[in-house]
């Protein structure tokens, strides 16, 4: 990879996609194409052959994808699971036509089983059975890793994946309902101190154990894996360190300065009781993490605030 290679970085319009997009431009990679979707549907074959066959570029970031929380997922598992097997079968059978030789596939922590060996080590994929609250979302993005993973092996393409642990930072999205932890807790303890209330009420016993990582940071791992000679077919990136759902809450309702009461609603789920990833592999690699969690979280709550006040807040 050189500044002068031709990059696809797909989903330039979300959280990840941008902060990808924002790093490949300060490190000097300025040759890049990207599309709404509203200007290329990627669940549409006939759509993104046509794309590729035009743009011919040099590599792709898939960084698009249909995410969301517990919630989300539980509710829409069809669309979670269409969707994702769409863009990932798309996009990389129409990569190989058009000549691309590499092409870096972003999955996430959520592919692992339910109660796989903590750490989460790359090995221990497809070892058991998975979360049921995000089953139809990790099978779509097995599959894509899957193929990068086959189209390698038979066409000596380099194709390969980085598995994200839970990601947060600009451009995040705030919907009530269907986001992920960090912007749900942000938005949640934002408008408890709004509104003076005296309690906020968060999903289950408060003890599960996450891993949280800013999104510039993945972006700055994303580049460096795209410059691997010859990568792994899985690497994960996060920071290799923990919190519990409650700890997280802590922190975000420190940073928006709320003072009132938290509570447990014990009655909906937990999700996965633990979710670290084992780092060792990209950390050998040469690549560690940079943004501790309680630096990320008081960088982002003032962009939710700009965000928010110039009614640009992703909600949806």
């Amino acid at each position: 990879m050189t500044p002068a290679s031709k990059i696809y970085v797909a989903g330039s319009g979300g959280m990840v996609g941008s902060a990808v997009l924002r790093r490949l431009h300060a490190l000097g990679f300025t040759n890049t194409v990207t599309r709404s979707s509203s200007e290329l549907d990627l669940t549409r074959q006939a759509d993104v052959e046509a794309f590729f066959q035009t743009e011919k570029p040099d590599a792709v970031v898939m960084a698009a994808a249909k995410v969301g929380g517990i919630h989300a997922n539980n509710t829409y598992p069809a669309d979670f699971g269409y969707q994702n097997l769409a863009i990932a079968s798309n996009t990389i059978h129409a990569a190989y036509q058009s000549g691309v030789s590499r092409f870096l596939f972003l999955g996430s922590s959520c592919i692992y089983p339910k109660l796989a060996p903590q750490p989460l080590r790359e090995d221990c994929l497809l070892t058991s059975e998975l979360e049921p609250t995000n089953e139809a979302y990790a099978i779509a993005k097995i599959a894509g890793l899957k193929l990068c993973e086959y189209y390698r092996q038979q066409y000596g393409v380099t194709y390969h994946s980085l598995m994200p642990t839970n990601l947060y930072g600009p451009g995040d999205n705030y919907h009530p309902d269907n986001s992920h932890l960090l912007p749900a807790l942000i938005r949640r303890f934002h408008e408890a101190k709004e509104a003076n209330a005296p309690e906020v009420t968060m999903w289950g016993t408060g003890t599960p154990l996450r891993e949280l990582m800013h999104a510039d940071d993945l972006a700055d791992a994303v580049v460096f894996a795209l410059q691997l000679q010859d990568p792994p077919s899985i690497l994960n990136a996060g920071t290799g360190v923990e919190h519990s759902i409650r700890q997280i809450a802590e922190l975000v309702a420190e940073t928006v300065g709320y003072k009132g009461k938290i509570v447990n609603d014990l009655s909906k789920p937990d999700g996965t009781p633990r979710k670290l990833m084992d780092v060792s592999r990209l950390s050998e690699a040469g690549w560690t993490s940079k943004i501790p969690l309680e630096e990320g979280i008081k960088l982002t709550y003032p962009l939710f605030l700009e965000e928010l006040n110039k009614g640009t807040l992703r909600a949806k």
